[in-house]
């Protein structure tokens, strides 16, 4: 007869451990399920109620798209500014005893000059020309006598404009030196000014925006307090019945993201060609642009973020004010 075989000594303390990393496993295994549970259930209650869902969504996207929509203005802003700061020419009037020769050798000098992109050498005879197409009545040119007007230096800079003025300024040819460096200061002033604003917007209409997400949470939350409180009464956690909603809320920011951006593009494609044509009166070929990949990424995940917070705020003070107390 066969003798009963007894376990090794060593099997007993095995046990345990493995007990308890199954233990382990499935309690992950059992977060990560709900988490998915959440996920997609949530996906069909903002999909189970369309109208609601986009009037909230259109709300948040526009909450959303004031700030974003000022803060896209006021890079284009800048970057045109700088276009236009390139393009812009310095005047140099030269002085009245200035002949042909020393002007066209005097252009030739600061062609060669550090900081100079282009020179054009404009005669006394193309800025009387010039004063006749502007509509000066011809009886107040003809009075003058013969043309009294001096050879002009036109410079566009490639540098540092301020630079560059101040040293035109010092030749011994130039009677006057035109250029508008205060421009580009007030202009910068008003830049910072306008930041300002975008982040004072971002915030208020930001905090709109949580908000309407929360206010919408809480309606769904009312909708489902029955369930809410039996799954309180069975012990479950404020996290376990937290998660639902706050990826409800996630929903419902990465739409009114998503959305955001596309009421900022197809604003941006309406302004395009006007603006273009704008630019071109200045002398540049600056184009408007819009977020790129990263910039829209990080839009879509501070949206996100936003109505995950929104529900949070939400469900948290629900499920405080409810929850059971022992007595």
């Amino acid at each position: 007869m066969n003798e009963p075989t007894t376990a090794p000594a060593g099997d007993a303390e095995v046990r345990p451990a493995h007990a308890a990393r199954r233990a382990q496993h499935s309690g992950v295994g059992t977060w990560f399920d709900h988490h998915v549970y959440s996920l997609v259930a949530s996906l069909g209650r903002v999909l189970g109620k369309p109208w609601a869902t986009a009037l909230t969504i259109g709300v948040m996207a526009v909450a959303l798209a004031l700030p974003l929509g000022l803060w896209l203005v006021l890079g284009n802003v800048d970057r045109f500014s700088g276009s236009v700061q390139q393009s812009r020419e310095i005047s140099v009037f030269l002085k009245q005893d200035v002949g042909e020769a020393r002007a066209k050798a005097l252009a030739e000098e600061l062609r060669a000059r550090h900081g100079v992109g282009k020179v054009t050498l404009r005669t006394p005879a193309q800025g009387l020309q010039s004063l006749r197409e502007k509509g000066i009545p011809a009886e107040a040119i003809d009075a003058a006598g013969d043309n009294p007007l001096p050879w002009v230096v036109i410079l566009t800079p490639s540098g540092d404009e301020a630079m560059l003025a101040s040293g035109l300024a010092q030749l011994p040819e130039a009677e006057l030196v035109q250029h508008d460096s205060q421009w580009r200061e007030r202009l910068d002033g008003w830049l910072r000014f306008g930041g300002r604003v975008a982040w004072v917007l971002a915030f208020l209409l930001g905090l709109g925006a949580l908000l309407v997400v929360g206010n919408t949470v809480r309606l769904d939350i009312q909708s489902r307090r029955e369930e809410i409180a039996v799954l309180q009464l069975l012990g479950a956690t404020d996290g376990f019945i937290r998660r639902p909603f706050l990826y409800l809320g996630a929903w419902y920011g990465i739409g009114a993201g998503a959305l955001a951006i596309g009421l900022l593009a197809a604003a941006g494609h309406a302004l395009r060609e006007p603006l273009a044509q704008l630019a071109a009166s200045y002398g540049s070929r600056f184009e408007l642009t819009g977020f790129n990949p990263p910039v829209a990424l990080a839009v879509l995940a501070g949206a996100t973020v936003l109505g995950w917070l929104g529900a949070g705020v939400v469900t948290g003070h629900y499920l405080r004010q409810t929850r059971p107390t022992d007595t």
